[in-house]
């Protein structure tokens, strides 16, 4: 296990040296590599559902982003903060070939996806993005009226055709689960490089982890800090200032938020932390220069409690539905 962390360090040392990020790489399943921690922009929902973006709201966090080392910047077409991300990226400075650009097919459009990624091309103002996902098997009528039923195998189709005309380097899904990927795997032409799925302390997706190792997909991480910020009593513990956390953050001369990233990229998780301040943005990425201990992992482990902070449960009512059933659905907050 050390001589495989060790090898990935002296691959990322030579992709740092190239892009000047601080995040070293990690292979993919088609040849190319993604950085081990990126940027992600969306900003939440509130009362009318996805959160309206400011004039510069995601376009500076991203230039912050850049210059302080990041190398991957994480959006989706749902998220309405395209155009800001893609400004961000040439107000950096830095050149479009060391960025690794991710963009997500809205859920809604899904019958031409080779359509919806120019669309986002066009919004980020790119030639091309360096991953596209799936954002979600659930998917959406194009007027937003109601469930629309695609089979994802069909939409992966698009996906393949996207790759193959350059317009996406890699592909890959997001919000699947193990029957899905099982059932894509056993149908693709191409096989989906990335998985992007909640990833964090409390959450820790044994079994997807494992099985998606299994088969050379990497899984990327949002909401990688859990309820690490939660306010609420219900969610299960490390909060910011649980002791064992303190403890390592004192020990590294680190924050809590900066062990519980370094532990995701130590798992082999590549976690996105989004964030608009400055300075989290900054040390958010300072994660690069200690190594936690096969024992402190260990203690960290056990924080997990199979708990979802992102549980979309209004979606249960679609076929294509990827988590546990519950018995009363949320409010309907995100149709796209």
């Amino acid at each position: 296990m050390l001589l495989v962390f060790v090898s990935i360090l002296f691959v990322g040392a030579l992709a740092d040296e190239k892009d000047g990020g601080l995040a070293f790489r990690v292979p993919l399943n088609d040849g190319t590599s993604i950085p081990a921690l990126g940027l992600g922009t969306f900003l939440g929902f509130d009362e009318n559902g996805v959160k309206e973006v400011e004039d510069q709201e995601v376009e500076l966090p991203v230039t912050w982003a850049l210059k302080a080392g990041y190398r991957m910047i994480d959006t989706a077409a749902a998220y309405n903060n395209e155009e800001q991300v893609g400004a961000g990226v040439r107000a950096s400075g830095v050149p479009r070939e060391h960025v690794f650009l991710v963009t997500k097919l809205a859920s809604h459009e899904q019958r031409d996806v080779v359509g919806a990624l120019n669309k986002s091309l066009e919004r980020l103002n790119m030639s091309y993005v360096d991953l596209y996902l799936i954002h979600t098997p659930v998917t959406y009528k194009p007027d937003h009226s109601g469930y629309d039923i695609i089979d994802y195998l069909d939409t992966w189709k698009g996906m393949e055709e996207a790759k193959k005309l350059g317009l996406a380097k890699s592909i890959g899904i997001s919000n699947f689960n193990i029957s899905q990927i099982e059932r894509l795997l056993a149908n693709c032409e191409i096989k989906p490089s990335v998985l992007q799925v909640e990833v964090n302390l409390n959450l820790a997706q044994n079994k997807l982890f494992d099985y998606c190792k299994t088969h050379g997909i990497v899984i990327m991480a949002y909401t990688p800090f859990g309820s690490l910020f939660s306010k609420e009593s219900g969610p299960p513990p490390p909060r910011a200032d649980d002791p064992t956390v303190v403890g390592l953050a004192q020990k590294y001369n680190k924050s809590t938020p900066q062990i519980a990233l370094r532990y995701l990229v130590q798992r082999g998780v590549v976690p996105i932390p989004k964030s608009v301040n400055k300075d989290r943005i900054e040390s958010n990425i300072n994660v690069f220069d200690f190594k936690l201990t096969d024992e402190e992992m260990e203690t960290l482990a056990k924080f997990n409690k199979d708990y979802r902070v992102v549980f979309p449960s209004f979606w249960q009512d679609h076929p294509y539905y990827p988590y546990e059933q519950v018995a009363v659905p949320a409010p309907d907050l995100f149709k796209g």
